[in-house]
């Protein structure tokens, strides 16, 4: 009863190949502290893109006593390229490893949401066009006051959602930094190349407290609000 409560791979397997671009990128930076060989990054970034593959076709059978979406992948990947599988979490917690998942999901559904909201945006200028002498009332308070073109009323929703753009996106930028590296709370001892994974992630910079950064959520609250 308690690993079914805790378990968490019904929900988070959504964030399947976030956690493989975090773990490649992850390799590759292990590769270039010297901590791993160039065979063995090889190895891992072939096995990591097998799974996406196999994430992407939906051929991947998830194990729910593996609790949730990393673990699942890490076995899966041990699996395919052996023990080097086990050398991936070097320098990393399930800690710092959700926060960049989450950050990487947040990013990716803020762009989708602002490619949307451009879309509306463009129709409904597109019907404001074609509706410049179109009159229609305008209300207040439930009551019906002074005529307005329907274009201006259709402008008013594109007001609407300009600002609306602007709330996802500034949540999206306070979700581009990367919090690997923080480990489970207070960083790693290893000489990892944050900045260099953080480029490779398409993230704007590197957090700097490793408390904060394993526990932040602000910018998900935001983008769901």
């Amino acid at each position: 009863r308690m690993a079914d409560f805790t378990r968490s791979i019904e929900v988070d397997a959504e964030l399947a190949l976030d956690d493989i671009a975090g773990s490649i990128a992850h390799a590759r930076g292990l590769g270039r502290a010297g901590l791993l060989t160039e065979e063995e990054v090889g190895a891992l970034e072939r096995g990591l893109v097998s799974l996406r593959d196999d994430v992407v076709t939906g051929a991947v059978a998830w194990d729910p006593a593996l609790e949730d979406v990393h673990m699942n992948l890490e076995t899966m990947l041990t699996e395919r390229v052996g023990a080097v599988g086990g050398k991936l979490h070097s320098g990393r917690s399930r800690n710092d490893q959700v926060a960049t998942d989450l950050r990487l999901y947040a990013r990716a559904s803020a762009a989708r949401l602002v490619a949307g909201i451009d879309a509306l945006r463009r129709a409904l200028l597109d019907q404001a066009r074609r509706h410049v002498d179109t009159l229609m009332p305008g209300y207040t308070h439930l009551q019906r006051a002074q005529p307005v073109r329907a274009a201006h009323h259709f402008l008013a929703y594109d007001a609407m959602l300009t600002r609306d753009r602007g709330r996802i996106e500034d949540a999206a930028r306070r979700a581009g930094e990367s919090p690997l590296g923080s480990g489970a709370l207070a960083a790693t001892t290893f000489a990892i190349d944050r900045e260099g994974v953080a480029a490779d992630l398409g993230f704007t910079g590197v957090t700097r407290n490793s408390l904060d950064a394993v526990g932040d959520r602000d910018f998900a609250i935001e983008l769901v609000a």
